[in-house]
């Protein structure tokens, strides 16, 4: 997993893993969730891997738009 940058300091996203067409999002509460090409879109999966990276709006975007999108919940 990678930190999240957090540049906006108001993440609930703590760290991050990305793959080829996944994002494993890790939240402060310790919880890990799996989104992928097939459970929230690939559109929505690259918009946020480009936000893991750049550190800043992962959380909002989340929330907007692929909230229970997740694959899996992994913890």
């Amino acid at each position: 997993m990678q930190a999240y940058k957090n540049l906006t300091e108001n993440a609930g996203v703590s760290a991050y893993k990305i793959g080829d067409d996944f994002i494993i999002v890790e939240f402060e509460d310790g919880s890990r969730y799996l989104y992928d090409y097939m459970s929230a879109g690939k559109e929505h999966i690259e918009q946020m891997k480009i936000l893991a990276i750049t550190g800043q709006g992962l959380t909002t975007y989340i929330n907007q738009h692929v909230r229970q999108h997740y694959a899996e919940k992994l913890i």
